[in-house]
């Protein structure tokens, strides 16, 4: 709990209500922090999941690319033999 007394209104500090300041920022500032910007390895998973659907989506253009041209040939090709 922060004691605030007469001293601390009028801007004088007691060795008591810098304590106090300095438990409650390690009690409750310190965990949320560490909470808020620790390591973790989610961000990491993130990006390299990212990176794999980017992968696989320029592996399915490139595909479709390359295959389509020869599919539209051969369909144009029977198409034409069938008519």
């Amino acid at each position: 709990m922060l004691n605030v007394n007469v001293a601390g209104l009028t801007g004088e500090t007691t060795k008591e209500h810098q304590m106090d300041l300095v438990a409650y920022f390690q009690r409750h500032l310190v965990p949320f922090i560490k909470a808020r910007f620790g390591r973790t390895e989610r961000g990491a998973a993130l990006v390299e999941y990212a990176l794999l659907v980017a992968l696989i989506a320029v592996v399915c253009i490139a595909a479709i690319t390359l295959l389509g041209e020869r599919t539209s040939a051969k369909f144009s090709t029977v198409g034409s033999k069938l008519a």
